[in-house]
């Protein structure tokens, strides 16, 4: 699903136009404690799994799964004060939220709703701002 979600965002927000990637690519940055060559990238990442209550059926087990993503945006706010970011900063938030709430990947009953965002970093030289999307899905086993 992360490779729906960055397909996605990179297609529907073009700030973001192939400067969306995986978590994989954000712990690369961050063990060389670098920042993304571009003044604005996203990252996406599996945040969290929450179960649901079970539903009882004769020879199948279903229980309603909410699957939590992240997308970090990381401004580059070099020989600026991270104030500048800020207007900037609404348009990509209002552009991932466009892309992603409402939307599904096709085999996925829920659509994605935006659950929260916020600052998470604002320093040496860039802005990190958080946005948390959830999905509900279903767990369908055979036992």
């Amino acid at each position: 699903m992360l490779d729906e979600l960055i397909a996605r965002i990179s297609s529907r927000v073009p700030d973001l136009a192939g400067r969306t990637s995986a978590a994989a690519d954000l712990a690369a940055l961050m063990a060389a404690n670098a920042l993304p060559p571009a003044p604005v990238a996203a990252f996406v990442l599996p945040l969290a799994l929450q179960g649901g209550h079970p539903a009882a059926a004769t020879g199948l087990f279903v229980q309603e799964v909410e699957e939590v993503v992240a997308v970090l945006l990381v401004f580059r706010t070099a020989g600026s004060t991270g104030e500048r970011a800020l207007p900037r900063l609404r348009e990509v938030i209002a552009g991932v939220a466009a892309a992603l709430a409402g939307w599904a990947p096709d085999e996925v009953p829920g659509v994605f709703r935006l659950v929260r965002g916020g600052i998470v970093r604002m320093s040496e030289g860039a802005l990190v701002y958080q946005l948390d999307f959830a999905i509900t899905d279903q767990l369908r086993i055979t036992p």
